[in-house]
Formats: C-alpha cells, structure tokens, sequence
C-alpha cells in the first residue's frame, strides 16, 4: 500500500494580500520598538546611573555605589547569556492558538518595558536610605528584565520564517525590519537628550536630572509595549504541517559541543566578540563626550539624525559593494575607516565639525559590518552541516545577538568605571572635568576600541575562511547528499515507477557529464540533458521536498518514496539564484507536466558556467532496481517517453 504523503502545501493558510501588507508593517514596527529599547538600554540608560541614580552628599559613597551597579550589569549578562540557547529552545517548543512567537513578544515586551521603567527610578528612595537593600532589588530587577527582553528578541527574530514560505515575502519582511530597527536605533539617540532636558526642572549643565531622565525611560516602555501589542495583533503566523518541529531538545553539552566544533562559526563569532566590546565601548561614551568635552548635550540630537540618514544609505548599498569587492575586503575597509575616525576623533577637541565627520566615520561602517558578519554566521549553518553531518539553524543564528548582549555588558562595566576615573558623575558639567580626567576618559574612549578593532581585524584576516566561493562549493556537495536515506517505512513495496525527462534537449549519459561526482553516479542513478529551452516539468506525480536556495535544483519525493533530484548546471551553485525562477514551494503536490522551475540558460553560458541538466534517483540503496532507458534518437522533449524505470 502506498506510504501516504501529506499534500498540505504552504499556500494554505497563506494570508491576503492585506493581511501581507498589515504583517510586514507590523513587524516594522516591531523591529522598530526593539532596537529602540536595546540602544536605549545599551547605551543611554548607564548614563543616567552615573549622572543621576546616585546623588547624595557623599561622593565618594555616590562612586562605590555606581562601581557596584556597573559590576552587577555586567554580570548579570554575562550569565543570562548562558540561558539564550535554552530560551531559543523553549520558544520552539511552544504551541499556542495565538501562536509559536507572538505570545513571547508580548509577554516580553510587556515585563521587559514595566521593569525597564521601574529601573529608571529610586525605588522610593531606597537607593539612599538602604542601599545594600537597592542593589539586591536592582538585580532582581534587570535579570528579570534582560530574561523576558532574551524571550522577546530571539522569538521576533524568528518570526521571520513563520510569517510567510514565499521568499521574496521574507526578503521584504526582513528589509522592512532592518529599516525600522535603524530608525528605532537611531532616533532615541534623537531624541535622549532633547527629551530629558524638556522634562527636567533643573537642566544641570546639560544632564538633565532624575525627572528628566523617567520621562525619557517611560517614553521607551510605552513604544516598547504599543510596539509588541502592534506585533501581537498584526502579524499572522502561517500554520503548516512544515513547521511542526520534528527535533529533539539537546542539552547543555550537546549545545555547546556543537557549537565548538564549527571552527569558522568561532572564529567568527570571537572577531565578532572582540569588535562588538570594542564599538559598544566608543559607541556608549559619544554621549559623554558630547556633555563633558563639547559641552553642547543637545547636538548629540543632531549628530545621530545624521547617523540615521546616512546609515539607511549604506545597508541599502551593501550588496553592490559585496558583488563587486567580497566580505573579506568589505569589512577591512570598514574598520579602516573606522580606525581613521577614531584617530581624528582623538584630536577634534571641541570642533563639532570635525567631531561629527569623525563620529560618523566610526558609525557608518558598522551597519554594513554587522550585514557582513550576519550573512557569515549564516553560511556558517550549512558550513556545520557540511563537516558535522547535521543541521543547527537556531543554534548557529543564535550566536550574534548573544555577542551582541556580550559587547553591551562589558562595555557597561567599562563605561561604569571611565565615568568614576574621568569625574563624569553626579553633579558634573563640561567645566568640572580636569585635563586630567579629559585625558583617561579619551585613553579609554579611543585607544582601547581601537586595539580591539584592530584585534577583530588581525582574527578576521587569518583565520575566517568561509568565502563566498567556499560555501557555494559546501551548498554544491550539500545537494549531492539530498534524499540518499529516506526512512524505509516511506517506501511502498511491489511498485514500478516510470519517470521521463523533465526538459527538452539533447540526452546524455550521466557517465559522460563534467561533473565528476554525478559522472561516478555518487550522487545518484539517472541521465543528463543538454538543455534546448529553460522550462523544467515535473517528470511523475509527485510533492516539492526540497527547493535550494539558489533555485538552481530540486528534489521530488513521489508517493511510493522515490527520491528524483533535477539539478540544473554544474556549479551554478556561484550564480546564487540569479537567472533562476522557482514556481513551486516546498511540501506542494505537483501534477506530471506541472512547470517547477524556470531559467535563463545565456545567464548560465554567461557565467561560464555547464548548463547541463542532471535527473537521478538518489535513493537508490533502498529501491529494487533503477533502468536508464537509451533512447532511439539524441533529442528528448519534456515529459514523452519513459527514460527511467523504478522497482520498489
């Protein structure tokens, strides 16, 4: 009896066109509040604990108590990053009728925003009166805080796929988020310091005070929870049999196993570790520089507008300057560059002009930097699949935000101490600080992110070399693997499956193609096809198991368990979809005769590329036997004559 295959395909359920449209602006305006409350949780809210959160007569007790807050930040993230992988694990594991990732965001949205608020006050002046009982609740506090904020920030992030199977659907998804993370990123550096002092009743040389200071916090926790609410109802999470998590939860060690044995996932993710303490570091002392040097708090407003724009610009060039120069010499530039605005950031004493080129010479390549080093860590998934045997998508994708909560946490710790050392405390002003204290404040602001930049350079250089060349060849022997085991269960016994060719053109023996691997027959038993025209039919009745990426193959399973991959060129792998038109999404049915694939073979020729057409079973060891018919004449047309005989 044949083994049954579900035919639930990804259009079912799909949302309308409206629905579409409502959910990829919702999840704007989710990436939106997210990066707001992390830039202002990263970068302004330890400004208030130096300036602000302890003001008594006592400075020397206002210091210690800052260094003890600064100390148990940093801590408290430094732990709660060992939980991030086993928050990821919990978030696939729920089921609920209002969804897998919705319920985290505004659960977490909601703690997360009510608790950042509350850190943005005394306590009822505790803070002062019982000091010792004010660290303990702190603490409480912010784990509580950065716990559900963890929930919130892997479940959005992971929506992405849930949200739609179309992929050109999550590209502008995912373009829709990047465009309002930067705005959310940049604007409450926007507005930070306008905010503050209009609430303030004593503006204190351009610090603002405590009052000031709760109006900005309570304007990030209402954006904070709108927002998750906004991501709650909006969105719309497409249910499908294909994303029933079939995994089993690993523990601890197989976590961190897994994760040490991708060598170039971890060398990676330490270049990534050294630069991200080295930008939070500068990025959370511009602020400080702007009130204590420059004097000048509110033109922080106008420097981060300025951020804004030309950020949006160069995430929106970065593909171009990918294709034309590679990662590797993308991001060397970028930390030139960035290099160059530190050492005239060093020397613009009080010239805002100069202050300002040289910020944004720091600012500006970090976007494009986190695109190289996140389009890295992907390829890093296939790259662990290729060398472990198995496939660990969360796990691996996982890593950047966890550096990124890394790099905020150490650099809070630094940024507690540089406040202290420098005299930029509670009751400072722009002509309170020594030359003394402008000296340590600029050795730690500037040289020490420079070292580690250069670090991060020096790592980067020698030891990543997971190029774009090396991983299309890791995608290309991936594919050669596909549908070699399929349970036996899925195969149906006594059963003669006859498959034709699924494009027009000129046959060839499989034995005779450039392909070494598919001329071994390692890949599987079959024929080839010089192709006469770009249409690729499905050759039996069958269901969509597999589209690559690169829409250049795909695999079909029929209903008795015959594994057929259609394998467009040799080495089009390089062409990363370019020429390529998919028509079908994985988990559909598809009819003998139904249109899979489309391509333009002068793109392939263009490329230089071999534009024959590889069919094989690729199951082989669990099938009776596989005949591969000689045809009477050299010239095929789709879907005629038998061409491959299966026995089950």
């Amino acid at each position: 009896m044949a083994a049954k295959i579900s035919t639930a395909t990804p259009q079912a359920g799909r949302p309308s066109n409206s629905k579409t449209i409502i959910s990829r602006v919702s999840y704007a305006f989710g990436a939106f509040g997210n990066d707001m409350f992390y830039g202002a949780l990263s970068t302004y809210f330890i400004m208030f604990v130096t300036t602000h959160l302890f003001n008594g007569g006592n400075q020397a007790q206002n210091n210690r108590m800052i260094l003890y807050i600064t100390t148990i930040i940093a801590v408290l993230r430094i732990v709660e990053l060992i939980i991030d992988p086993f928050i990821g694990n919990w978030i696939d594991r729920t089921k609920t009728r209002f969804g897998q990732f919705k319920p985290w965001v505004v659960v977490g949205g909601t703690v997360t925003s009510i608790a950042f608020l509350l850190l943005f006050t005394d306590l009822g002046g505790i803070n002062r009166t019982h000091p010792m009982l004010y660290l303990v609740l702190f603490a409480i506090l912010y784990i509580t805080m950065d716990i559900f904020y963890s929930f919130k920030d892997v479940a959005f992030w992971s929506m992405i796929p849930a949200l739609s199977f179309s992929s050109t659907e999550r590209e502008r998804t995912a373009s829709s988020a990047r465009v309002g993370s930067t705005l959310g990123g940049g604007l409450v550096g926007v507005i930070v310091m306008p905010l503050v002092l209009f609430f303030s009743l004593n503006k204190a040389g351009g610090t603002g005070d405590a009052r000031g200071w709760l109006a900005f916090g309570m304007m990030v926790a209402i954006v904070g929870i709108i927002t998750a609410l906004i991501v709650g109802f909006g969105t719309h999470e497409v249910q499908s049999d294909l994303r029933k998590n079939k995994e089993n939860t690993v523990g601890f060690k197989q976590i961190f196993a897994t994760l040490a044995k991708n060598d170039q996932l971890m060398w990676i993710a330490l270049t990534y570790g050294i630069y991200a303490v080295g930008i939070n570091i500068l990025n959370s002392l511009v602020l400080y520089y702007f009130t204590f040097i420059l004097g000048k708090s509110t033109l922080f407003s106008a420097f981060q507008a300025v951020n804004i724009l030309i950020s949006l610009v160069s995430v929106s060039i970065f593909p171009k300057l990918v294709d034309k120069f590679n990662r590797k010499r993308v991001f060397a530039t970028c930390i030139g560059i960035m290099l160059t605005g530190i050492a005239l950031f060093s020397v613009a004493g009080k010239s805002f002009i100069l202050v300002l080129i040289a910020a944004e010479m720091f600012q500006v390549p970090q976007a494009v930097i986190f695109l190289v080093v996140l389009m890295i860590i992907t390829d890093a998934v296939e790259y662990g699949q290729w060398k472990l045997g198995h496939r660990d998508e969360s796990l691996t994708l996982s890593i950047r935000p966890l550096l990124d909560k890394l790099g905020g946490a150490i650099s809070n710790g630094v940024v507690g101490q540089v406040a202290v050392i420098a005299g930029m405390t509670s009751g400072a002003t722009a002509a309170s600080i020594t030359a003394t204290g402008q000296m340590k404040f600029k050795l730690m602001m500037f040289a020490v992110p420079a070292v580690l930049l250069i670090g991060a350079l020096l790592v980067f250089w020698k030891k990543s070399t997971l190029t774009e060349q090396k991983h299309a060849q890791i995608v290309a022997d991936l594919e050669k693997s596909w549908g070699k085991t399929l349970a036996p269960e899925t195969l149906s016994a006594d059963q003669i499956i006859q498959i034709s060719s699924p494009v027009s053109g000129e046959f060839k023996a499989l034995a005779s193609v450039s392909d070494p691997t598919f001329a071994a027959g390692l890949v599987g038993q079959g024929f080839a096809v010089k192709p006469s025209d770009g249409k690729i039919l499905a050759p039996f009745d069958a269901q969509v198991s597999r589209v690559f990426e690169t829409r250049h193959a795909i695999g079909l399973i029929d209903e008795n368990g015959v594994a057929l991959l259609i394998h467009i060129g040799f080495g089009t792998v390089a062409m990363a979809g370019t020429g390529f038109v998919s028509y079908v999404t994985e988990g559909q049915h598809v009819k003998k005769g139904t249109e899979l694939i489309e391509f333009w073979d002068p793109a392939i020729q263009k490329a230089g590329l071999d534009d024959t057409v590889a069919v094989v079973v690729t199951n082989r060891q669990q099938l009776t036997t596989i005949d591969v018919a000689e045809p009477n004449q050299t010239k095929l047309q789709a879907n005629t004559e038998p061409m491959i005989t299966v026995t089950i």
